[in-house]
């Protein structure tokens, strides 16, 4: 597994991470993403440290906690050792009634980070990712108290998730002028079918030499292929739960374009989706999750690809955006 670095920092991480997402749901929502328990967990931790997996994300609302407890047990019962991993987890999401239970306030934040860190069973987070914007907290109050994490030791990094461009710059530009701990990642949507990220984020990344961790990068399973036009998809996950929203209709000449790939290189559809995204420069890691070790594995396998200029090509025709304001305007 190669590494890279993340952002403008001093921390390397593997150019696949594990998200764990599909550990502890029951029903609801998170039933749907995944109901695996702990010995499942440690299985796929396993199979993601053998192959040189070194960075693993998770969030506090996901399944309520226990993908957090579950994750921490599972680097436990597999002993490894703290610095060998760099642990990843979120923060700004509901997690119980009333006002104060959410968002990105200071005691919000504080309180939440030291739960978080008890169901880690960690001493500190890697890396502390903001789940959302929150437009009624003052953005200075918020990352004010991210800097008192850093100083504390309690948190390594500071990460956003799904946050617009003019909020990463603002965010950026208080930063710097308020010298906090800066702005280190971004997580977000990104994907062949959706590349709405190239728009204004990317060049912002690129620029700010901020690191993008991308989550869902086979759309929730669709461009695997299995859910497109004449395909049986049942019992899929985009059966059950449509997210993120795909545009089909741009989305069906893709599918064909990475059959096509996919076959040129003896592959699945799904791995020349991931092998694409590994040759963008301004990712530093893709998240993939899975139920099973296989799916896991296969994703991982997509990491030995080597996609050549016709690939990147043929797909870059049937998937790139059209062109919008100002960007005509700018000759690009």
């Amino acid at each position: 597994m190669r590494m890279r670095k993340f952002g403008n920092s001093g921390l390397f991480v593997s150019e696949l991470s594990f998200g764990a997402m599909t550990f502890g749901g029951t029903e609801g929502l998170w039933g749907q993403v995944g109901k695996l328990g702990q010995d499942e967990a440690d299985i796929l931790v396993k199979a993601a440290l053998d192959a040189g997996i070194n960075l693993f994300d998770t969030a506090n609302i996901y399944a309520s906690g226990r993908s957090e407890e579950i994750l921490g047990q599972s680097l436990k019962n597999l002993g490894v050792p703290r610095e060998d991993v760099a642990i990843a987890t979120k923060v700004q999401g509901a997690m119980g009634k009333g006002p104060n239970r959410q968002g990105a306030s200071r005691g919000h934040i504080m309180s939440e980070v030291r739960a978080s860190l008890r169901r880690l069973g960690l001493d500190h987070i890697d890396l502390y990712q903001l789940h959302g914007f929150d437009p009624m907290t003052p953005m200075e109050e918020t990352l004010d108290a991210l800097d008192t994490l850093v100083r504390a030791g309690d948190v390594r990094y500071i990460g956003l998730s799904n946050w617009a461009a003019w909020q990463i710059m603002k965010a950026i530009g208080i930063t710097a002028a308020r010298n906090l701990a800066p702005i280190t990642s971004l997580q977000a949507y990104y994907t062949l079918v959706g590349r709405d990220l190239e728009r204004e984020i990317v060049p912002l990344l690129t620029s700010e030499r901020v690191g993008l961790m991308v989550w869902s990068p086979l759309a929730g399973g669709y461009l695997s292929g299995k859910y497109s036009t004449g395909s049986d998809s049942a019992g899929g996950r985009q059966t059950e739960l449509d997210f993120p929203p795909i545009n089909r209709v741009r989305g069906e000449p893709l599918i064909e374009a990475l059959k096509t790939v996919a076959a040129k290189h003896g592959r699945r559809p799904a791995q020349i989706a991931i092998a694409w995204l590994l040759l963008q420069p301004v990712v530093s890691t893709v998240l993939i999750g899975a139920k099973r070790v296989d799916q896991l594995q296969e994703n991982i396998q997509a990491a030995e690809i080597a996609l050549d200029d016709d690939d990147m090509t043929q797909l870059d025709a049937v998937s790139r955006l059209p062109i919008e304001y100002p960007g005509w305007s700018l000759g690009s």
